[in-house]
């Protein structure tokens, strides 16, 4: 049984937390894209060249610590590059269609990735909001930032994902949006079922 389904939203809106929450309930398959442009962007801080390291990228490359301020700046300078996505569309791609149903999350899956998923998911809520998650999830590892630049680096962020030419990043026309700006992550999980549920 193949049945794929698509979240995307911005940083910090609670997409990954729900899409691990959705795939345990279903029993899918789950897939964080972001880590694969995380793993590439440390490559790249590394000294790579940013298309061979998503050619050359390895389940392994996605191990350890990717969630620092750096490596999401990376993160989202790669992704705005054709040739780093295209090295990274097949292996999306080939994941969504695996047998017994996959949970994809990131930026594009919906509206590139896989446009024809059965259920389409756009997890939001509002910069400063999705800020003050980071800066505690930042500060809970010990890393030091102010409330400040962490929201300029969400709004930063938030303008290159959404203004790029390839693949910006935006609901997808059919999708059901889930703004968690107010929303305990519980009551949001279970709206995302509940969309899951009504295609199934």
């Amino acid at each position: 049984m193949i049945f794929t389904v698509a979240i995307d939203g911005p940083a910090a809106a609670g997409k990954g937390t729900i899409s691990k929450a959705v795939a345990d309930h279903f029993g899918f398959a789950h897939l964080d894209t972001g880590l694969l442009y995380r793993a590439v962007g440390a490559k790249v801080l590394a000294g790579g060249d940013p298309v061979q390291a998503a050619k050359a990228l390895t389940p392994k490359d996605l191990e350890g610590d990717l969630r620092t301020p750096e490596v999401a700046q990376a993160a989202s300078r790669v992704a705005v590059l054709s040739d780093v996505r295209a090295a990274l569309f097949e292996f999306q791609r080939s994941f969504a269609a695996r047998d017994g149903g996959a949970v994809l999350d990131g930026r594009d899956i919906g509206t590139v990735i896989c446009p024809d998923a059965d259920v389409k998911l756009f997890v939001t809520a509002s910069a400063e909001i999705r800020a003050e998650r980071r800066y505690l999830e930042l500060s809970e590892k010990g890393i030091e930032v102010t409330r400040e630049d962490v929201l300029e680096d969400v709004i930063a962020r938030d303008k290159r994902d959404s203004e790029r030419s390839e693949a910006p990043l935006k609901p997808a026309e059919n999708a059901v949006v889930i703004d968690t700006s107010d929303l305990p992550i519980e009551v949001a999980v279970a709206k995302a079922v509940s969309a899951i549920k009504a295609c199934r």
